[in-house]
């Protein structure tokens, strides 16, 4: 039920007018921080989720008095974030090599990508063996190694697809869409994510 305010101690969720935290998608975990008020309210962001257009910033008020209508700093934890964005690219790349060792066919069926590890569903229709998983590994400490600079372009579909963009498992895409490629054209992925700067 919706509160006109949070105490000290009280757990919530808040939601803002604007932004900078990422809320769960596409399998990567959402973000957390710190909402701060100048009187010295202090709510921990133990997560963030979307609810329709609303982003969902759940947590628990540690110091203080929140009430509706408060203007607050908003303090994405840069290095859960920047953990995350290592292990986000870290698929692309993961995807892009099993493609090229175990056939065009496979597919990304799902993901989980958090702060400590990623996990990678996908299809295929036999078990990797352990020469191809070192292949595969091989290839992505090369992509690594390369230190090449990560791409992000903001385009139409029509163009996305024309570029090799894949898009995945049915997942909902508007007029505009991001593509990421990694190591020129080694990946190319339609992704909203957070992403590291350069493959290294």
């Amino acid at each position: 039920s919706q509160a006109e305010t949070l105490q000290a101690g009280q757990s919530g969720i808040v939601v803002l007018d604007r932004t900078p935290f990422y809320a769960e998608s596409g399998g990567q975990a959402g973000d957390c921080g710190v909402l701060q008020t100048a009187d010295g309210a202090r709510f921990e962001v133990r997560d963030t989720t979307k609810q329709g257009a609303a982003f969902l910033h759940h947590g628990v008020l540690t110091t203080g008095r929140l009430a509706v209508g408060a203007s607050v700093s908003a303090q994405v934890e840069p290095g859960i974030r920047q953990a995350t964005a290592l292990n986000h690219s870290a698929t692309h790349l993961l995807h892009a090599a099993m493609r090229q060792v175990l056939g065009e066919h496979v597919e990304q069926k799902g993901s989980l990508v958090e702060s400590s590890r990623l996990r990678f569903d996908f299809s295929h229709f036999e078990p990797v063996s352990r020469e191809q998983l070192r292949e595969i590994e091989q290839i992505v400490n090369a992509q690594i190694r390369a230190n090449s600079a990560v791409g992000v372009e903001v385009t139409d579909m029509e163009t996305a697809r024309a570029r090799g963009a894949m898009a995945l498992f049915g997942e909902k895409y508007g007029d505009e869409v991001r593509v990421l490629t990694m190591g020129g054209d080694f990946s190319v992925e339609l992704c909203g994510g957070t992403h590291v700067g350069r493959t290294g």
